[in-house]
């Protein structure tokens, strides 16, 4: 995950609507968009919750009314898919990847040998699973989303003091979708001084907008919802980006790492042939010589080849010691 570019996954969540055919196609799709990796996420509803434990009363909630557990039950991506996904990543040049949510869902993935395990911003104070994942020695990805520094903190350590050596933490909105005002995008460099890790951003913000401007605060990695077509439906496709859009997010992160450079003064070689365009004082009018400099016979304007503008004022009054025609720059 080392690199000078933001490291990309595209999150399949449960966009293939239980098609495996679908899920692989995803694969595909975001193999060709350009991002670096797809992520997945290992559960069932039975390791996440109990039936008729939890109904979603909140009416924003693209799953108002949803049975957690119908809404698990429709989103899982089946175990026995897991293998076929990470060997079509694998066969289309990205990397795969998953967020495990209980141990054995851990032990199933490191059978598959999944070289980087997510942490998922509702998992954050599951401590025992962070102490699973962090003693498999992988490098760790945790999004912090509806977290309070205090459980941050929490998990960091724990991930920390069994084993986690590469974390990389993810600024996160636990919204669905989350708008840029909630984005909060500032906390993104604190969070790399506070915790001494790589930071990035989990966006399930609409579009790129926020995922670019993420890239000036440091990012390393950028993770964004993606499915093949919002029209088909699914869990999370009304937040994540269709193939022609991620492929957008990926180049336009390029662009922005490009754009950030370094620190420069003075000019550059490339912009030498603009200096012309800068000012300096030229003949308003045909002057004899020894006729003095006035407002009205010279004026501070481009091209900047004459006189520096510093000395306007200075020659006012002063006398021409030659004829300079209208539009004749001024050499002292």
């Amino acid at each position: 995950m080392e690199t000078n570019k933001p490291f990309i996954v595209a999150e399949m969540s449960g966009n293939h609507n239980q098609s495996l055919e679908k899920a692989l196609e995803i694969v595909d799709a975001a193999a060709q968009s350009g991002v670096q990796a797809i992520k997945l996420q290992t559960y069932t509803a039975d390791t996440l919750t109990i039936k008729g434990a939890y109904t979603i009363t909140d009416k924003k909630s693209l799953w108002y009314r949803r049975d957690l557990y119908d809404l698990y039950q429709e989103a899982h991506t089946p175990w026995e898919w897991h293998k076929a996904l990470f060997d079509r990543a694998k066969e289309r040049g990205i990397i795969c990847f998953s967020t495990p949510f209980d141990e054995t869902a851990v032990d199933f993935l490191e059978s598959l040998d999944n070289p980087i395990f997510k942490v998922a911003s509702f998992e954050v104070n599951h401590i025992p699973l962070l102490k699973h994942i962090a003693q498999t020695g992988k490098p760790v990805i945790m999004s912090i989303g509806a977290s309070t520094l205090a459980e941050i903190e929490e998990a960091v350590s724990t991930l920390r003091e069994n084993g986690c050596r590469d974390l990389t933490l993810l600024k996160c909105t636990s919204t669905y979708p989350a708008t840029p005002e909630d984005s909060n995008l500032l906390t993104i460099p604190h969070l790399r001084q506070l915790f001494d890790c790589k930071v990035g951003l989990s966006d399930h913000t609409l579009g790129i907008g926020v995922a670019i401007a993420s890239v000036s605060l440091g990012t390393t990695v950028i993770e964004k919802h993606f499915c093949l077509s919002r029209a088909d439906g699914g869990v999370d496709s009304a937040f994540s980006l269709e193939p022609q859009e991620m492929k957008m997010l990926v180049e336009e992160v390029n662009r922005a790492c490009l754009a950030l450079g370094k620190i420069s003064y003075g000019v550059l070689d490339i912009e030498m042939n603009s200096r012309i365009f800068k000012r300096s004082i030229y003949a308003s009018k045909d002057i004899k010589a020894g006729e003095r400099f006035t407002k009205e016979n010279i004026k501070v304007v481009r091209p900047g080849d004459g006189l520096h503008p510093r000395y306007y004022e200075t020659i006012l009054g002063t006398v021409s010691k030659s004829d300079l025609k209208k539009g004749s720059k001024i050499i002292i």
